[in-house]
């Protein structure tokens, strides 16, 4: 009798624990915006001249920007912020204007303040 209510009790202290777990809500992680994404090109022969594209929910371009003499690290968390932040303000900017931007130094600006 003992071992079968431990059993059960195991049993539901499991089940509860994995309900648990699964009803956690994953927020997206800093320097993920929800108004789109960002893609740097860059080669391993030249790593200080990159192309950084920005893109809007809808797949399209909003911003391109070229830029030379600054070797872009996407893995730091501080580069993921300030590129959230061109990305983010480069949106908004479309969504007003419906026009792609290139070349306003908007990136090369938010990296040097490092």
């Amino acid at each position: 009798m003992k071992k079968q209510l431990m059993v059960t009790l195991l049993a539901g202290l499991l089940i509860q624990a994995s309900i648990f777990a699964q009803n956690k809500s994953k927020g997206s992680p800093e320097g993920v915006s929800e108004k789109g994404w960002w893609v740097i090109e860059s080669n391993i022969h030249t790593p200080k001249k990159n192309i950084v594209y920005f893109y809007n929910n809808d797949g399209v371009m909003v911003y391109k920007e070229k830029i030379d003499g600054i070797r872009i690290n996407p893995s730091r968390k501080t580069t993921r912020i300030q590129l959230q932040q061109v990305l983010e303000s480069a949106v908004v900017t479309w969504e007003q204007q419906h026009k792609l931007l290139e070349d306003q130094e908007l990136v090369a600006n938010q990296l040097k303040k490092r």
